[in-house]
Order: structure tokens, then C-alpha cells, then sequence
């Protein structure tokens, strides 16, 4: 039986922006809501969910990465605001945003869906929206002055260079998800 791997590909993000988003978290987590929250080091900008995908095809995946960002020079992104999806009412995920270069996020994501597209991997429905998954709400129990409290704040969480673009393994285990980088594949521009 071939072994399939449950991988995404995303942008990392430096240990200074971690940091402000991990104290960030402990602000929240004050508020008492029954969120699981996303350990800090676990924290990324999601480019694209693949899913599963058989352990063979990994090196063909990530041609199709490296051809998609030919062309794509490094660049700024900053970190700041807050927000949940889909919505303040019935939030499911908290998040924070991406600020500077979101269009170059979605430009990036955009050209990836397309190359793994000609392999097969289902297009991206929805519009690209750069984010960072801080807490996914497992209750509505006390969810609305955790909400209430992260727009209350206007949080900055600094700004980095996108240097590179991963591709990642994810093993799903009871304490959380352990992302393993399969590749990385540098912007050069």
C-alpha cells in the first residue's frame, strides 16, 4: 500500500513575529473561551492545503512549487490586525493578518494552485486570504469577549522577508499537529 503524506505549502515566519503573536495569545486566552490554540511554532501562512498526497509524488510536487515561483524575488510582509472566520458572531477560527504584500501572498498562492492544478490537485474555490491561524473555537462558551478583546487591541506583529516557500508534512497527533518542512525552495527572483 503506498503511503500518503497530509501536506500544504505555506511561508514561514521568523521567531520575533512568534513571539509577539504568542503573547497576543496569552492576552486572549485571559477571556477564559474554549479555544484550541495553535502552539507558536506551529504558526504559518498557509499558501495552499494539499491534503493527502502519496509519498511518491513529493519531489514532483515540489518541481511544480519551484517552477511557480521562478520569477518571484524576495519580498516584505507585515504582521498586524485580528479577525475570525467566517464571522464575528459564529467564529471558527481566529486569526491574524497579513498587512504589507498581501497581494503578493495571493499572487504567490495563485500561481502554486495553478502548477499543482496540471498535476491534478483541485483548484482554490475561494479568494486567497493571507492569515495565521492563532485558535480554532472548539464551543461558543465565552467566545464574544475573546473576540470582543482581540479587536480591542490593535495588534502589530512586525515585519519579516518571505525568503522562501515551504513544502510541508503534517502528522496529526493528540497534542497537536507536527509540521515537518519536505522542502524548501528559495525566492530568487
Amino acid at each position: 500500500m503506498e503511503r500518503k503524506l497530509r501536506t500544504f505549502i505555506a511561508v514561514t515566519i521568523p521567531d520575533s513575529v512568534r513571539e509577539k503573536i504568542a503573547e497576543f495569545q496569552e492576552e486572549l486566552k485571559q477571556h477564559g473561551a474554549d479555544v484550541k490554540w495553535v502552539r507558536p511554532e506551529s504558526i504559518h501562512i498557509t499558501l495552499k492545503f494539499l491534503g493527502d498526497v502519496e509519498e511518491e509524488r513529493i519531489d514532483e510536487v515540489a518541481r511544480a512549487v519551484q517552477r511557480a515561483v521562478e520569477g518571484v524575488k524576495p519580498f516584505p510582509v507585515s504582521v498586524g490586525g485580528a479577525g475570525t472566520f467566517p464571522n464575528d458572531r459564529r467564529p471558527r477560527v481566529l486569526w491574524v493578518g497579513v498587512e504589507e504584500s498581501a497581494e503578493k501572498l495571493a499572487d504567490l498562492a495563485m500561481r502554486i494552485d495553478g502548477e499543482l492544478s496540471v498535476l491534478g490537485f483541485e483548484r482554490e474555490r475561494r479568494k486567497y486570504s493571507g492569515h495565521l491561524t492563532i485558535g480554532r473555537v472548539r464551543s461558543p462558551n465565552r467566545i464574544g469577549p475573546t473576540v470582543e478583546a482581540m479587536h480591542s487591541v490593535e495588534f502589530e506583529g512586525g515585519v519579516f522577508e518571505a525568503a522562501e516557500v515551504l513544502f510541508v508534512k503534517s502528522d496529526l497527533k493528540p497534542t497537536g499537529a507536527v509540521y515537518t518542512a519536505l522542502k524548501r525552495i528559495k525566492l530568487q527572483g
